[in-house]
């Protein structure tokens, strides 16, 4: 299927080819065509899906067929839970909808100046990406005006939910038109998510694809076992010089360690930076838009910091650390892979690690293939251990483990020096 066959317009689909884009994903091809009638859709799909796509464009669509001056006010509010993933919303509607002449998007998001905020609100808005707090704000301040909606779009709901925004969504769409077109994206349509619908939602169509994308099947996993952080970090450094990598997300547990791993490998020649919670506003930006722009070949982050990323450049994701939660491999992994291409994850884990490993492939339901590297193999060989029933007690099976396989500390494996953020 193509996306002129989903009924888009040839205008969007000349900046979709200009950009890569040839082929819908299942929650395109689910989605487009319906939310085109002007259906209310409830939509689960998972981050990597496709999903920015699927509900963008068809409002594009609609938009492009307006007068040269567009609408008389905000055509479509899209409300995300954090600002880096409204700025990316923001940034990928620039990108489809390149060929639409006059197109206005404004951005409004916490940890920003207002200033800019406020200039661009003061003029022509066709598309609004927010966080319910920082538009809450603006419309207390009477800064804008949400009576000429036409489309609400709430993107990750659930996390939305989660971080506590109830009140400020209700009272955001308390603000549009009652006959408004709704989409609402999540990684579940049940409870909490399923209760709002049912407030906010005209009949709403079901669209449930988000088992189909968790299986990962456009990612090659791997798994290598490392004897102690320093055969580990020579692991990653032979990985990372694959000539068909070209750019890679590296997870590590703490934020400490996330700016040694980038300063070490700013010093090996890597064009690396580090993203994680601990940095301002401005830095995190900064970071991300390098990495968007093909600057920044490694980023080396947290789990926090790194959801909602996404880059389609992204060919590799390394667990440099293992997740404390098995589902945030899930998460991890899925940051490369996007838009139907293919990825590349890696997974390094220390032998004293193997009922984290075990856990992770219990929660994915599948063993992740073990390798080794010519030269970089482990003094010790580890066992299959997907499909064996846990068992308690020891070190999973090994004896007499030698000393430097003993655990390490993983905040500082670089030495005592002070790290500078150099993004």
């Amino acid at each position: 299927m193509s996306f002129v066959s989903l009924g888009l317009s040839p205008t969007l689909v000349s900046a979709l080819d200009r950009a890569g884009f040839t082929q819908p994903t299942p929650v395109q091809e689910a989605a487009i065509p319906r939310a085109l009638t002007g259906e209310d859709l409830m939509v689960s799909s998972q981050t990597g899906s496709g999903k920015t796509a699927a509900f963008m464009l068809p409002l594009l669509n609609r938009i492009a067929g307006l007068s040269a001056n567009k609408g008389s006010g905000v055509q479509v509010l899209v409300l995300t839970p954090t600002r880096e993933l409204a700025l990316q919303v923001a940034d990928a509607t620039k990108i489809y909808g390149a060929n639409i002449n006059g197109l206005r998007i404004a951005t409004v998001v916490g940890g920003m100046p207002y200033g800019a905020q406020i200039k661009a609100l003061s003029r022509r808005v066709d598309v609004l990406v927010a966080t319910p707090g920082r538009l809450i704000d603006h419309l207390q301040a009477k800064r804008v005006n949400l009576s000429t909606v036409q489309t609400l779009v709430l993107d990750e709901a659930d996390r939305m939910l989660d971080m506590g925004f109830i009140e400020e969504i209700e009272s955001i769409i308390a603000r549009t038109p009652a006959e408004r077109q709704t989409l609402l994206f999540s990684a579940t349509l049940d409870g909490s998510v399923a209760q709002l619908a049912m407030r906010m939602m005209r009949n709403p169509a079901r669209l449930e694809l988000a088992g189909q994308k968790q299986r990962h099947e456009n990612i090659e996993q791997t798994l290598l076992y490392a004897d102690d952080s320093s055969h580990k970090l020579r692991l990653l450094d032979h990985l990372l010089r694959d000539t068909e990598l070209d750019q890679a997300i590296v997870f590590t547990a703490t934020k400490r360690g996330a700016d040694d791993l980038a300063d070490y490998l700013s010093e090996q020649g890597y064009a690396a930076a580090a993203l994680h919670g601990d940095m301002n506003q401005r830095q995190r930006t900064r970071t991300l838009g390098m990495l968007q722009r093909g600057r920044l070949r490694i980023l080396v982050a947290t789990d926090v910091a790194a959801r909602g990323i996404d880059v389609q450049g992204i060919s590799h994701a390394f667990n440099y650390d293992l997740p404390m939660q098995a589902e945030d491999y899930v998460h991890r992994i899925g940051r490369t892979g996007r838009a139907g291409r293919n990825g590349q994850a890696y997974t390094l884990a220390m032998h004293s690690e193997r009922h984290k490993v075990r856990r992770i492939e219990h929660f994915i339901g599948r063993s992740i293939p073990m390798d080794e590297i010519a030269g970089l193999e482990p003094q010790r060989k580890p066992q299959r251990s997907f499909g064996k029933r846990p068992n308690g007690g020891g070190g999973g099976g090994y004896r007499g483990a030698p000393g430097g396989a003993r655990r390490e500390s993983y905040g500082r494996p670089y030495g005592d020096r002070k790290p500078e953020w150099n993004g």
